[in-house]
């Protein structure tokens, strides 16, 4: 009885927070890590199936990064990158544009088979992603920066309570097809939309001092904290296009951001749904 008991408190500490996002965007960045494993895979995607019979309006944006250096490998083309970002000639940026249709695909597949609706969206195709070509110190080929993003086919579906799945291939003046970052393509998405948050799935508990001590966690930070721990390298290598994205974010007008676990089994609705939260957030 007492296990009933404490599922049916858990069921009122959420209703809350159903109350205040029923009907409000959530945009979730699904990527790295996070997708490599079947396991936290099927945690994500049932998240957002339960966020969504709740009346909440999730939208999920993926990368895809092993699966394209995977299939660049057996078609034989090397990987290559630049500041972090991938060397994208016209042949490496079909295969990137073919493995992220698949992997969009495999994502709508399964949560239509999880019980909700979900819709693939390209940011080329659907023209949702307007890029120019980025500038670096070296160039990086076909690798867009985004200029703006037209929210009309995501806000087409949320609005009968579809979700979008969006892959982050973005369209330049010319037509042509742009590879852009998922972590950036999240965030320039998540400000036009004025989402109530932007959530970024990783493989870390989230913002630690110290990497080698899980309780250095910091459970929230302001801006400038962030941009001053990455000038101290507190925040480094592949948190940096996360915190960076968060930070863009909420520049751009949303409210609050979160670097989570997606390891930790059902991470969205514990962030989402609880009092105490996890993982960090980044305030304006």
């Amino acid at each position: 009885m007492e296990k009933l008991v404490e599922k049916a408190s858990i069921l009122i500490e959420a209703l809350p927070y159903i109350r205040k996002f029923r009907g409000k965007e959530i945009l979730i960045k699904y990527g790295g890590a996070a997708m490599n494993s079947a396991e936290v895979r099927e945690n994500v995607l049932h998240d957002l199936v339960f966020m969504n019979y709740v009346g909440i309006r999730p939208i999920l944006i993926h990368g895809g990064g092993k699966a394209i250096t995977e299939n660049l490998k057996k078609k034989g083309i090397q990987s290559r990158f630049v500041n972090g970002l991938r060397v994208t000639d016209k042949a490496t940026m079909e295969v990137v544009a073919e493995t992220l249709m698949q992997i969009n695909k495999e994502i709508v597949r399964d949560i239509n088979s999880f019980g909700a609706q979900a819709v693939g969206l390209s940011g080329h195709d659907a023209e949702i992603l307007n890029v120019v070509k980025r500038d670096t110190d070296g160039d990086v080929g076909y690798v867009g920066r985004v200029t703006s993003v037209n929210i009309l086919p995501i806000k087409e579906l949320t609005e009968f309570n579809i979700i979008p799945v969006i892959s982050p291939v973005g369209i330049d003046p010319k037509g042509e097809t742009y590879n852009v970052n998922a972590d950036e393509a999240a965030a320039k998405i998540a400000a036009a939309m004025q989402v109530q948050k932007l959530m970024v799935l990783t493989n870390v508990q989230g913002i630690l001092l110290d990497p080698s001590k899980e309780e250095s966690l910091v459970p929230s930070l302001h801006v400038n904290e962030a941009e001053d721990y990455i000038k101290k390298q507190v925040i480094t290598d592949g948190m940096i296009p996360k915190v960076n994205a968060c930070v863009t974010a909420l520049q751009g007008g949303i409210q609050k951001a979160h670097i989570i676990d997606g390891r930790i089994p059902h991470a969205l609705l514990l962030e989402i749904f609880t009092d105490r939260g996890i993982g960090t957030e980044i305030v304006l």
